[in-house]
């Protein structure tokens, strides 16, 4: 651990401390895309966690003063993002998906979807009535926040967590345990579907790995610690997405939907499938590259 005792005159505070790790990362030029997008926030995160605060602390609380272990600590963890590139959920194992904690580590993805909004929305206006949803897939399900929030915002729903990785599993299952929620999340190690024959399902939602190899090695060096099985799908990031287009009439529901995210792989996917009827979904938040078919338009495929 670096000596920061002439420092610690000068970061007195929480507030010192956010602007001081901001400052030195921009600086190092860091990467912001995994939860945050700016270097203020990403501090502030580091600083809180390693104080034992919650990160919505009120602002008054910014001008108290801390002990030099506290400063120690905080200035740790700002180092290690620095000079490890880690993004910062896998050095505070804690990631924030619709307003819920999930624990993650480098086993999997850190929770990043556009599809929350969604979820908070209850598929509305693709879904006419959420009270009639019994079952739903989280498919590639990773830390299971995706599944984990549809079993919040469909609490009479069962939800199946399935995922080819089982150290992903591992993590989704510690997540269904911290939220309480065994008797309504199934986690299922399956590829794809081929664990999941005879279910049928009111919503199959995905974020698959989309990547395509080409771009991987244009990543910034914060994804490198992100798995590759979740990143990574073929020459041109679609090999996952085809596939689940050609499996999944058989286990959605007559007027089921089908919602798969694959980000920039959006505009390769519509030049492969020009026929293909997507809609492409909007969000308020920011986000893209989110398409929802219903069944019938899966069927025709």
């Amino acid at each position: 651990m670096t000596n920061y005792d002439a420092l610690l005159p000068y970061l007195r505070t929480i507030r010192d401390l956010i602007r001081w790790g901001a400052s030195r990362m921009n600086e190092a030029g860091l990467h912001f895309g995994h939860g945050v997008d700016n270097a203020i926030d990403e501090a502030a995160a580091l600083v809180l966690h390693a104080l034992h605060l919650p990160p919505d602390l009120h602002t008054e609380y910014l001008q108290g003063r801390l002990t030099p272990p506290e400063q120690q600590a905080a200035l740790h963890l700002l180092e290690r993002r620095i000079t490890e590139r880690k993004p910062a959920a896998y050095l505070t194992n804690r990631a924030w998906f619709m307003g819920l904690p999930f624990y993650v580590d480098e086993r999997v993805l850190v929770p990043r979807s556009p599809l929350a909004e969604l979820i908070e929305r209850h598929f509305s206006p693709w879904l006419p009535d959420s009270r009639k949803v019994e079952r739903i897939l989280d498919l590639g399900t990773g830390s299971g926040c995706i599944g984990i929030a549809c079993a919040y915002a469909f609490p009479d729903a069962q939800v199946d967590l399935a995922d080819v990785s089982a150290e992903a599993l591992e993590v989704a299952r510690r997540n269904v345990a911290n939220h309480g929620l065994e008797d309504q999340v199934e986690v299922i190690q399956s590829d794809l579907f081929s664990a999941l024959k005879g279910r049928r399902y009111d919503l199959v939602i995905s974020n698959p790995p989309y990547v395509s190899l080409a771009e991987l090695a244009t990543l910034p060096d914060e994804y490198q610690h992100e798995p590759r099985l979740g990143l990574v799908a073929g020459e041109e990031g679609l090999d996952v997405v085809a596939e689940i287009l050609r499996e999944a009439t058989d286990y959605l529901k007559r007027d089921g939907l089908l919602i798969v995210e694959v980000g920039d792989a959006q505009y390769a996917l519509c030049e492969a499938l020009p026929e293909v009827p997507f809609t492409w979904l909007e969000f308020e938040r920011g986000g893209q590259g989110v398409f929802l078919l219903n069944a019938a338009q899966v069927r025709r495929l």
